[in-house]
């Protein structure tokens, strides 16, 4: 790989990939802040939540928080 555009194009491939988990990310959390208000609204406690959800009260409370939307 002594081509400096091979390295180039390793490069951009890369980026795409970091892009599209970015993405991906996005998305699942947006999911999961949904379905999190929901299941509040709902009446479920925000202990349990947190709990099913992989996140500490205040983890779950930020993400509830979040203003970006959805």
């Amino acid at each position: 790989m002594n081509d400096r555009s091979q390295y180039v194009r390793e490069v951009r491939k890369a980026a795409n990939r970091r892009q599209k988990a970015d993405d991906a990310r996005r998305k699942a959390t947006a999911g999961l802040r949904d379905w999190c208000r929901q299941a509040h609204e709902a009446g479920v406690s925000i202990t349990e939540i947190a709990g099913v959800a992989g996140l500490s009260r205040q983890g779950l409370y930020d993400l509830l928080r979040d203003p970006r939307p959805s």
